[in-house]
């Protein structure tokens, strides 16, 4: 490993699991939306569900097959913690499971996630209240309409976690807004990109723009980066 950042990436984010240790009470709240099962009328504005796909679902329904595995939430959890970003951007709120992590990682950031279905943002919200947690903003809409006027309210975004609409056009729009306000120090994470060919094909595509001069690759999410240092590309693919 040649890049001084990356190692520190892998030692610090992808591999620290003593030294940034989550609330508990998240997970507790993951285990209880496991077996919730209020009815919800679900709008999917995204790719869907390979599992389910019907209109009506319960909460526990939606989080089986909507919320990240712990492993990976709590991954999240490291990467807010140890780059302390000052705003953060979600597409996909989904439960709020993940918000909360990111939220509660670093409480003096502002976070502004973006949920399609209005309903299941309620769910969140009541997550959210449980958990008490107060440095998130919620929207609600169709992410191509919401989220340029989330960017346009934001002097730059340092962290944006994309885990909505998993289709190529979508991806690349988002991507391509989201440029408009990163900085040098600014982290995109884009959740399943080896989901679907399409994803395949955005990913390949956002590795090779020219602002982006570092990412890695975990297989279920994929992290990029804009720093100075890297004067050339530099693209792994790490085991996590």
């Amino acid at each position: 490993m040649h890049s001084p950042f990356v190692f520190d990436f892998i030692l610090c984010v992808l591999n620290n699991k003593n030294d940034y240790q989550p609330p508990a009470e998240i997970e507790a709240l993951r285990k209880s939306v496991l077996h919730h099962q209020k009815k919800i009328v679900v709008n999917d504005m995204g790719a869907g569900s390979r599992s389910n796909n019907t209109k009506e679902k319960t909460v526990a329904q939606i989080a089986k097959s909507a919320l990240k595995p712990k492993k990976y939430a709590q991954l999240l959890f490291r990467l807010a913690k140890h780059y302390r970003p000052q705003t953060i951007i979600e597409l996909g709120t989904s439960l709020g499971i993940t918000t909360a992590y990111l939220a509660t990682a670093h409480p003096h950031a502002k976070v502004i996630t973006i949920e399609g279905s209005a309903l299941i943002a309620e769910e969140a919200k009541t997550n959210f209240n449980q958990l008490r947690i107060t440095n998130i903003e919620q929207r609600v809409g169709n992410f191509n309409s919401v989220l340029p006027s989330v960017i346009h309210q934001l002097p730059s975004v340092d962290l944006a976690y994309v885990d909505g609409n998993h289709r190529y056009q979508p991806t690349m729009d988002y991507f391509h807004q989201l440029l408009t306000t990163t900085n040098a120090h600014s982290i995109l994470v884009f959740d399943d990109i080896h989901w679907s060919p399409e994803m395949e094909k955005a990913w390949q595509e956002i590795k090779q723009h020219p602002m982006v001069l570092c990412t890695v690759d975990i297989f279920f999410l994929g992290f990029v980066f804009f720093r100075n240092e890297f004067k050339v590309k530099q693209h792994f693919s790490i085991r996590f």
